[in-house]
């Protein structure tokens, strides 16, 4: 299908690629520009968002950047007033930011603890807080929050402030859910489990032997023997961000290749 988020504005945070290659973020603005949409790429590196904006020139379609830091209210406000500017109104609010910091509560300083915290959930809370007053005068809006499957299952990796800010997010999203239902606004979170974006050979790789091992290792962990990449979060979105999914609010979506079902 063609055309399926037509006429819809989507601000999307988080809209620029740790490095080389898709990240989540810019796959999804990619295929919401793809599907008719008036996309906002907001990123906190200048020139991250407009890679994004010129690889989805490349494919045909375009957007509009911003740059924003998601901790400060302030910066997320100027995001929404210049969306708001540009279009008028905003139909999908999609938050892709996260960060991991490696370590257990021994390890881990309490300044990584918070940053985490503030990266991870509290900037989806100031997203909403500007985007919200928006919606609520549409009364119409879908909001995706990108979690990930280590809010529900525990692995290897020491990275107790992502378990912990990423179960808090999925919570959110179910308050927001319920909260705001009367609206007509929807808010759904995405799980992706082991993943093959540039965020792991930047944050993750570090606590493997070395890079193939680790690709070795989440291949492994998948049932479907392979991990998946940006493109599989993506097209979820789309679906909760369109209009075909409009009965469907609250839930956490896993897109993890069968392995929270494997419990491994």
């Amino acid at each position: 299908m063609a055309d399926r988020l037509k006429d819809k504005v989507a601000l999307v945070f988080g809209a620029g690629s740790s490095g080389p290659g898709w990240g989540n973020g810019k796959a999804a603005a990619a295929l919401f520009a793809q599907e008719g949409a008036r996309v906002v790429a907001v990123d906190l590196h200048p020139e991250a968002a407009e890679e994004t904006r010129a690889a989805i020139r490349e494919r045909g379609f375009d957007c509009d950047t911003f740059a924003a830091d998601v901790t400060k209210s302030s910066e997320i406000k100027a995001a929404v007033d210049f969306t708001m500017k540009l279009h008028g109104r905003i139909d999908i609010l999609h938050n892709n930011v996260g960060v991991t910091r490696m370590g257990d509560p021994v390890e881990l300083s309490e300044e990584d603890w918070k940053s985490a915290l503030d990266l991870n959930l509290t900037s989806v809370f100031l997203t909403c807080k500007h985007v919200l007053p928006v919606m609520l005068a549409q009364q119409a809006g879908s909001i995706i929050n990108i979690s990930s499957l280590a809010s529900i299952q525990i692995n290897r990796l020491p990275y107790f402030s992502y378990y912990s800010s990423k179960a808090g997010l999925n919570h959110f999203t179910r308050a927001l859910a319920v909260n705001y239902a009367p609206y007509g606004i929807r808010a759904n979170a995405l799980l992706p489990g082991v993943m093959d974006t540039p965020l792991i050979y930047k944050q993750i790789s570090g606590e493997y032997a070395s890079v193939e091992d680790m690709i070795k290792a989440r291949n492994a962990a998948s049932p479907m023997g392979k991990m998946g990449d940006a493109w599989d979060v993506a097209y979820a979105a789309l679906f909760l961000a369109s209009d075909e999914a409009k009965y469907i609010t609250g839930v956490c979506i896993p897109v993890d290749g069968g392995k929270s079902c494997a419990g491994r």
